[in-house]
């Protein structure tokens, strides 16, 4: 080996890794991620932390925390004020992390700790974004499933930037790519399409994602967080409101032909044929089009809204282990 691979080796092995684990209700999980996520981070650096950003939860999460971290001073607590959900959550950790690299991940044990081996050796590798992309997805429902590859394929179609498929919030990232993502003034905390926009260099490692160790998952079994995945759509392109147009032009040229075809019967002295069902089917699907549209608008509305607000984030309650 060089003396200059040498010394990229001893960086690599002083560098400060941090882990950003957002929790609410985990208090089955925190033991055995520990257990497991330890002995890991042991063999690739001689310092690292430990991030829990934790959402006010109403059972032991945050009391098994604190009897960790009173072994380990390397294990440090964000909790909230309040619920303010995964995003913010994830968010609130990269701004408090201070690692030449972070890596974002569940507690559930979903996100395997042994992967981290793989995400630290491409960062040397000189990628700035790895991303662990899954290959089967243990212990879900095939609705679940469904739901979440056509929403990769949704935004990927219309989204102005993008967002790998199959992938989550699991990922690492260099500070650089850190420091880009915290400064972004979007507060839908979208991870995926914010690291998208960021850019730099990127890599992917496949794995297979495992069923979660112990509990039950904060999103909905079936359909995940829809908001989430609205987010996705709506944040990152306007393709929803173009769509909203090109269907009310589509709906007005059948009108202009359907008159036509009207005037043309009349002038003929043909009998025009018309009832109460072509009224209630014309109807229904001109309101059910308007609802969509407005819909759609709606949720436009709604996120110029709560950008415009500019309300913080997250606000915290407890920072242990911050200096």
């Amino acid at each position: 080996m060089t003396q200059a691979g040498r010394r990229l080796n001893l960086w690599f092995l002083s560098m400060l890794l941090s882990i950003v684990v957002p929790v609410y209700k985990e208090e089955k999980n925190i033991s055995e991620f520990l257990q497991r996520i330890r002995p890991i981070l042991s063999t690739i650096t001689e310092d690292y932390e430990i991030i829990f950003s934790l959402d006010p939860s109403p059972d032991r999460t945050e009391d098994v925390i604190l009897e960790q971290r009173a072994a380990d001073r390397r294990i440090k607590l964000l909790k909230f004020s309040r619920r303010f959900g995964q995003p913010m959550a994830t968010l609130a950790g990269l701004e408090y992390s201070g690692g030449d690299a972070v890596i974002v991940m569940d507690v559930d044990l979903q996100d395997p700790p042994e992967l981290i081996l793989d995400l630290v050796a491409k960062w040397r590798e000189g990628y700035d974004v790895v991303l662990p992309q899954r290959r089967a997805r243990t212990g879900e429902p095939w609705i679940k499933k469904l739901v979440a590859g056509t929403g990769y394929k949704v935004i990927n179609k219309i989204a102005d930037v993008k967002i790998p498929p199959n992938t989550g919030d699991f990922r690492l990232m260099t500070r650089r790519v850190v420091v880009e993502v915290v400064k972004l003034k979007e507060s839908h905390g979208f991870l995926r399409g914010m690291v998208a926009v960021v850019g730099f260099r990127q890599a992917i490692i496949p794995f297979d994602r495992p069923a979660r160790f112990a509990g039950e998952t904060n999103y909905n079994r079936f359909l995940g967080s829809l908001r989430i995945g609205f987010n996705g759509i709506f944040c990152f392109s306007t393709y929803a409101l173009t769509l909203s147009t090109m269907f009310g032009f589509i709906i007005a040229g059948c009108s202009f032909l359907l008159m036509a075809i009207y005037l043309f019967y009349k002038l003929m002295g043909w009998p025009i044929l018309w009832g109460n069902p072509t009224l209630v089917i014309l109807i229904s699907f001109l309101g059910g089009i308007q609802l969509i549209s407005v819909g759609i608008l709606g949720e436009y509305i709604g996120r110029i809204y709560e950008e415009v607000r500019s309300r913080p984030k997250f606000i915290v309650d407890r920072a242990e282990g911050f200096r």
